[in-house]
């Protein structure tokens, strides 16, 4: 069993908006549920009978689509959507506005009951579809920030993962396409219409500039995976990345004075910082991607040393062998005189000879390697692999 107890970001100011919303949602619920047995059929009954007007019927009244989302059929139907609104909807709101987040609930609520009813649902009610909408819009506007889940089997822990795997695999693949029972109640086709809704929504409204985009979103990951996309093309169709070296040209002294004073700057700086929290939360894979980022912007940015080997080692860790390399060639320049600069310089050597095809770049990183080895083992390695080449 795995239940997301908690994000790792939290809103700048305060959700009103979503706040709003759980306080209508359960004084709603307080009004309408009475589960009761009609005296008439002696069929069960959750809602009192004036409220059943409101659920989403499938020969439906228009103002059905957004009502049936205020209405729950139980205390654990409330519960659990209230929560998981209280646990992803504050930063949406945060980022779309008060007024924006409304709109935004109310149409995943209305494009939830429209999938439901398009492949033949029958009567339904729920803040599900909304929260589903909502929960999509986190994964495309915070990707990256860590979940914190709750799992219990044989024995209770916890553990942090990507809300974009957590979101994608474990809530959308997993409870909703893979754990599916005919018999049981749940409007599974409703949450993937309001995932859908959700996840392309925020992607169009990020791609047309409708709400501010940064580096860390979806929208940014995408586009950096297309440059790179693009970067592997061209060096697979010959050109050698390696066979020149580019000086940077010197910076102007007004440009140097305040780097903050132009976008370029205010979005390093903002990565910077992004980087070396990613880091301290553990989630180096997204650190490494955002350092690529950051490379994309200015080349001559650097890391603190350690900061700047984690992301090597997990570049190379990611079979990322050129991004890698390059990374560790700056650490060496810049971190030359490091204690275990060895080691480097093997893994450097290993990269351009068993990934990149530069067997001289290799076989100087090696030589240099060898003279500082002391591990037998990393020592044997060096060695064999300058024989390979040099035989």
């Amino acid at each position: 069993m795995l239940l997301p107890i908690r994000t790792s970001i939290r809103p700048r100011r305060t959700p009103y908006m979503n706040y709003a919303l759980i306080v209508v949602n359960t004084a709603i619920f307080l009004l309408t549920y009475w589960p009761h047995r009609n005296i008439y059929t002696g069929a069960v009954e959750i809602l009192r009978p004036w409220a059943d007007q409101f659920m989403l019927t499938p020969r439906p009244q228009l103002w059905q689509f957004v009502s049936y989302a205020f209405l729950h059929g139980g205390y654990m139907h409330i519960i659990g959507n209230m929560f998981f609104l209280y646990l992803f909807g504050n930063n949406v709101n945060d980022k779309l506005g008060h007024v924006g987040y409304l709109c935004f609930y109310l149409a995943g609520g209305v494009f939830s009951g429209i999938g439901h009813l398009m492949v033949g649902g029958g009567n339904v009610l729920g803040a599900s579809g909304a929260v589903a909408a909502v929960t999509g819009a986190y994964l495309v506007l915070f990707p990256q920030t860590l979940i914190t889940v709750l799992y219990w089997f044989f024995f209770i822990g916890t553990l942090e993962v990507p809300a974009l795997y957590f979101i994608a695999f474990k809530m959308i693949i997993l409870d909703n396409v893979i754990i599916r029972y005919t018999w049981s109640p749940v409007a599974y086709d409703a949450h993937l219409a309001g995932y859908a809704f959700g996840i392309a929504s925020l992607l169009v409204l990020l791609a047309t500039g409708l709400v501010g985009t940064s580096n860390f979103d979806l929208w940014a990951m995408l586009k950096r995976w297309n440059r790179r996309r693009v970067y592997r093309d061209v060096v697979s169709s010959g050109y050698d990345p390696f066979g020149s070296r580019v000086t940077a040209k010197p910076v102007k002294a007004r440009e140097a004075e305040s780097p903050a004073d132009n976008e370029q700057g205010r979005r390093i700086t903002e990565i910077r910082g992004e980087i070396s929290r990613r880091i301290s939360e553990r989630n180096l894979p997204a650190a490494a991607d955002l350092y690529l980022g950051l490379m994309g912007l200015d080349s001559r940015q650097v890391l603190p040393r350690q900061h700047l080997l984690d992301i090597a080692n997990q570049l190379a860790s990611e079979s990322k062998a050129v991004e890698s390399a390059r990374a560790y060639e700056q650490f060496l320049e810049h971190y030359g005189s490091y204690e275990y600069s060895e080691q480097v310089q093997l893994m450097l050597g290993i990269l351009y000879s068993r990934y990149l095809d530069a067997p001289g770049l290799a076989v100087k990183y090696l030589e240099a390697a060898a003279e500082k080895l002391s591990d037998p083992g990393q020592l044997k390695m060096c060695r064999d692999e300058l024989s390979r080449l040099k035989g």
